[in-house]
């Protein structure tokens, strides 16, 4: 018998297009969207290097995150959360 995944987290879910510019276009999972937001973080080197855990926002991602400059990383799941559907 195959192992009962959690089908609502690999559900695949519209992206708004503000976090299209982040991520890339959906529909996709909200694991993959969060995978490629850390591709995106680490690639652009959007940590701050004193607090890993803050998140400190270019202008694609100050759209994603509601205008605010820095996130930690458990508020950031949450504001992403508004621009999945």
């Amino acid at each position: 018998m195959a192992p009962k995944t959690n089908s609502a987290f690999m559900k695949p879910l519209t992206v708004s297009a503000d976090l299209a510019v982040v991520v890339g276009k959906g529909p996709m999972p909200r694991s993959e969207v969060v995978k490629a937001l850390w591709v995106y973080i680490k690639g652009k080197n959007l940590q701050d290097p004193k607090n890993k855990r803050n998140i400190v926002a270019d202008a694609p991602l100050k759209k994603v995150f509601g205008g605010k400059d820095v996130v930690n990383m458990f508020e950031m799941t949450k504001l992403v959360s508004k621009h999945l559907s």
